[in-house]
This record gives structure tokens, C-alpha cells and sequence, in this order.
């Protein structure tokens, strides 16, 4: 597939276009002809000229939806190796969307499939290859190879078959197939891949921005259902006969000079097995504090507790809200030749030189707390604790914090101000956690607003909302629309919100009394704690978000409360 061109002004470019056989040499030397001031300057105007030139109709596919009864008529390896979009009948003709006119077979390819005219339409050569995967879905020609093959088979789901089994699964076919789910995952820069069997479909999601997309796959996908997952099975290093219990595994691959780590769980479902990979990236690098994106007063407050001798330090939040990744760039900004700091980790996902990392091994019998008693034995200044998961875990980080060590950690709770009674639900003491603690910063995470069509929002909603809500009175506040560049979603990349509470003498008070998380929250606001929703808001007001994603990840009542 040619690789998109961008301007005139690039040597050779209509000689690029003749060589992919999207102009002719009689055209491409036309063009060059042209006074400067009208020559096309893109691909899309070249292809424009040309559709003018030979009469024929022109669409950038922006807005195109191809019907798929169309798609279906003609096999997917021909549309994919002429890269050819069957678009719409119409009156008893066939248009299709196509990028290289002069390409051989070009169309000829299709024309032993069907009695109709098929009528070229010009569409720039990017905009044909994002149509056709979305609507033939990922692997097509993959499939639709191994449905022509003969002799490939797949087997019932018995421990008699399973030689049969194993070698369907290292099929070069379904080797590719798997391939292409997780080079077309990375390039999308998916967090997690699912791979779901239900009774007559198979399917695939990525969760892209923290949001699970479905991904087009073929319809047949469903016959190779077995075959695919014990190419991941066989992948991970897992027990491809063993279909009755959850397995889990790691994959380590690279593609694209990227190094991604692979968690792989396998799980029996009622009608197969499905699979979820998490993918690591090994070298996407660590991000500085700055990058964060706190606010200037939490940055400074962070800042400072970072420096602290000993004590606690707690990021809380549900999974995949980036607490690893506060924890990793607070590690970065203290890791000096002063100070020696041990981490201890399930999984480690990044690799920060200069730290001492250590990886739990539940089936060696490294816990959290077998692994952190020995961290304290081998000297250490600063701790990072994975996640805070039992009593044991918890008490001896506490001891560790008052025997004169600075622990990080993370905790499962929906707020900063729950921490504190959640320690306490879990067995410490409350005058222990009184003592030891002294920040906790809870945070989520938000999908920041695509810049490339994001647009004011005036809508009555929004009004009231700045009518209820002071911070927003003045505030431009901007809504998601969708585009091709963020995949229909209105989004692209994510930003944190925090909610940073340190310790202070009537927060201890409060605690040591029993106080409930409610008393703690009203104590810490007038402190000057700002919530996760106040925090959002802030987002709002520099346009990097919009209302309805920060009440996703943060409702308040109040909110609501005249709705």
C-alpha cells in the first residue's frame, strides 16, 4: 500500500504517484506543466484533477458508508491486494472507491465476480485502506486464505484432538492473523485486547483511551475461534489441553522498534475461552512529575512530600486510573546517588535505571510482605509498595514508615479522604495510621478533547451546568464531536485528575476519634483539599476536556441535585 503524500512541494511526488499507479506518466508531466499557482499541492487535489480530467466522480470517504451486502460479494484478498472499496449500486451499476487508476488488475480483479458495470470512484489512498479494514474487518484476507486452503481443519474441543489442535494453531495463517491483532492493538495504542467467544460470533475489542471499541473482524472468524486462542495459549507458554481452569501467561514481542511486555489471562467461558492481553510498552519511557499535568499548588505540595524522611504515601483509584504512573515519575524525580530505593512490584511494568526493582512470584511464595520484610533488611531509604492488598502488607508498612523509611504505595479506594478508614478496615491501628500517614493523592483519568474537531458547546446542558457550577461561569467549554483522526470518539489521549490530601492535627484528631469518611472529606475541604471534581473543572476551563467526561469519572451530587 503507498504511503500517503502530503504536499507538491516533497521531491518527486507525482513521480511517487505514477510509481504506485495512482497517475499516469502523460498526467503526472500535465500537472507539472501547470502555472504553480494552481497546481494540486496534495494527493487529493492531484486525484481530484485527474477525476475531472477522465470524467469520473471523486470522494475524500470522510463521511462514506459502504453498504457491506457489497463488500461480501467479492473475496477480501482481491479487495485488499488492489486495495479496492466496493461503494454503493446504483442503478444497477457498482462505484467503487479506488486510489490507483492505472493499477493492473485493478479492477479486472473483480469482474469474474459479478455481471454488473463496476463504475471507478477516485478517493485518496489512505482514506481506501482505513474503509476497507473497517468494514472487512481485521485478518480478512487472512481468513479468507485459510478458508480456501485444503486440508486445514479444525477440531472438536477434546483432549483426543489436541495434536490436531496444535498444529491448526501454528497454521503461518492463523500465525499472521494473531500477528495483525496485536501489531493493529499497538498501532492504536490500545491498553488491553479482548478476545470474547459468544454462541455464533467471535469478538475482538480494544480498550483505547481507557474505553473498550469494538474492532470489525470477519463473520467466519468464528470457525477458528479454537485455533486462535491456542496460538495465543501456545504464545504464552500455557497448557493448550487445559480448557476447564483460568491460565495465565506472558508474551514478549516487538514490533515497530517498540518492546511491549504481554499479560495474557485465559478464562473458560460458556461458549469457549476467551482471552485478555494487557500490553506493556517496556520503552514508552517514564514521564517526569511536571508531565503529570497537576495543578501548580498539588505540584508543589507533591513535590514536598517526596522530600519527606519517612512516613506514608498513598496513590489511590480503580485500576488503570495511572497510579503506576504517578508512582514511577514520583520515583524519578527523587532517585539520586543519595538515596537507595527498592521497589516491590506485581507486575513491573517500567524499568527505571537506578532503582532496585523486585518482581512478586506468588507461586515462589514472593509476596508483598515476604518481599517488603527483606527489603528492610537490605537498607534501604525509599520503599514503593505495588499495591497495599492485606493486613500484613499493610502493618508492615506501617512499621516501615516508622522506623525512619519514605513508603509509596497504592490503595483501592474511591477517594483520598477513604484511605484513611480503609487502612483502618483492613487492621492497623487507627493512632499507627494517624502516625505514619501523610498525603494521599486519589486520582482518574480523563480523555482529553481532540483538538482536531472539538467545537464550543452552547447547548441549554451546558448553560445550567455554568449557571450551577461558580468555576465555570466564564469558562469557553467545549464538547466531543468525532473525526477520522480519533476514530469517531471525540477523544485522543487521556489527562489525570487529583485529589491530594496531606495529613494535618485535626485530620489525626478526626481519625484517633473514629470519624466517619464523610467528617474527614468536610475537614480536608476546609483545608484546602480540592476534589477530583474540582479538579476536573479546572480541565474544563483550559478546554482540555469536556463536563460530560469528568462527571463520568467523578460524579458529584450536588451536581445533580437540581436535575
Amino acid at each position: 500500500m503507498s504511503e500517503p503524500l502530503t504536499t507538491a512541494n516533497e521531491p518527486g511526488l507525482y513521480a511517487k504517484m505514477v510509481e504506485s499507479r495512482q497517475l499516469s506518466p502523460a498526467d503526472a508531466a500535465a500537472l507539472a506543466r501547470l502555472d504553480p499557482a494552481c497546481r494540486p499541492q496534495t494527493e487529493a487535489e492531484a486525484l481530484q484533477w485527474l477525476a475531472r480530467e477522465y470524467g469520473l466522480s471523486f470522494t475524500a470517504l470522510d463521511n462514506a458508508e459502504p453498504a457491506r451486502d457489497l463488500s461480501s460479494r467479492f473475496p477480501a484478498r482481491v479487495l485488499l491486494k488492489e486495495e479496492l472499496l466496493p461503494l454503493r449500486e446504483v442503478d444497477g451499476r457498482i462505484e467503487v472507491a479506488l486510489s490507483r487508476l492505472f493499477a493492473e488488475p485493478g479492477l479486472d480483479g473483480l469482474k469474474p465476480f459479478t455481471t454488473q458495470e463496476l463504475v471507478p470512484v477516485l478517493a485518496p489512498g489512505e482514506a481506501v485502506a482505513r474503509e476497507i479494514k473497517k468494514h472487512l474487518g481485521v485478518g480478512a484476507d487472512t481468513l479468507n486464505q485459510l478458508e480456501q486452503e485444503e486440508g486445514f481443519q479444525l477440531v472438536a474441543d477434546n483432549a483426543a484432538e489436541e495434536t490436531d489442535l496444535e498444529k491448526a494453531a501454528e497454521d503461518a495463517s492463523i500465525i499472521r492473523f494473531v500477528n495483525q491483532i496485536l501489531s493493529d492493538a499497538v498501532s492504536l495504542r490500545s491498553s488491553d485486547i479482548h478476545v470474547e467467544p459468544f454462541e455464533h460470533e467471535l469478538r475482538i475489542r480494544y480498550r483505547i483511551d481507557g474505553m473498550l471499541q469494538e474492532v470489525p473482524v470477519p463473520p467466519q472468524i468464528k470457525r477458528f475461534q479454537p485455533a486462535i486462542v491456542s496460538r495465543i495459549k501456545i504464545l504464552s507458554n500455557l497448557d493448550i489441553a487445559e480448557k476447564r481452569v483460568p491460565q495465565d501467561g506472558r508474551i514478549k514481542i516487538r514490533i515497530k522498534n517498540q518492546e511491549i511486555d504481554i499479560r495474557v489471562s485465559v478464562i473458560p467461558m460458556l461458549h469457549g475461552e476467551a482471552v485478555v492481553m494487557r500490553l506493556l510498552r517496556q520503552n514508552a519511557g517514564i514521564i517526569n512529575l511536571e508531565s503529570l499535568g497537576m495543578a501548580p499548588r498539588e505540584q508543589g505540595i507533591f513535590q514536598r512530600i517526596l522530600r519527606m524522611p519517612h512516613g506514608i504515601a498513598l496513590v489511590t483509584g480503580p485500576t488503570g486510573s495511572g497510579k503506576s504512573t504517578t508512582l514511577y515519575a514520583a520515583l524519578t524525580e527523587i532517585n539520586d546517588a543519595e538515596r537507595k530505593i527498592i521497589t516491590i512490584e506485581d507486575p513491573v511494568e517500567y524499568q527505571i535505571k537506578g532503582v532496585n526493582q523486585i518482581q512478586v512470584v506468588e507461586k515462589a511464595g514472593m509476596t508483598f510482605a515476604r518481599g517488603l520484610r527483606a527489603i528492610l533488611r537490605h537498607d534501604p531509604d525509599v520503599v514503593l509498595i505495588g499495591e497495599i492488598r492485606d493486613h500484613e502488607t499493610a502493618q508492615i508498612a506501617v512499621q516501615a514508615s516508622l522506623t525512619g523509611h519514605m513508603v509509596f504505595s497504592t490503595l483501592h479506594t474511591n477517594d483520598a479522604p477513604g484511605a484513611l478508614t480503609r487502612l483502618v478496615d483492613m487492621g492497623v491501628e487507627p493512632y499507627l495510621v494517624a502516625s505514619s500517614l501523610e498525603a494521599v493523592m486519589a486520582q482518574r483519568l480523563v480523555r482529553v478533547l481532540c483538538p482536531a474537531c472539538k467545537e464550543v458547546d452552547d447547548s441549554k446542558r451546558t448553560q445550567a451546568l455554568k449557571d450551577r457550577v461558580e468555576a465555570l461561569r466564564d469558562a469557553t467549554i467545549y464538547r466531543a464531536v468525532g473525526c477520522k483522526a480519533c476514530r469517531n470518539t471525540g477523544y485522543a489521549g487521556r489527562q489525570a485528575l487529583f485529589e491530594l490530601m496531606t495529613m494535618s492535627g485535626p485530620l489525626r484528631q478526626a481519625l484517633l476519634k473514629g470519624g466517619s469518611s464523610l467528617e474527614i472529606t468536610e475537614i480536608a475541604r476546609r483545608e484546602g483539599m480540592r476534589t477530583l471534581l474540582e479538579d476536573g473543572w479546572r480541565l474544563v476551563c483550559a478546554g482540555a476536556t469536556s463536563p460530560a467526561e469528568v462527571l463520568r469519572v467523578s460524579k458529584d451530587d450536588d451536581v445533580f441535585a437540581e436535575d
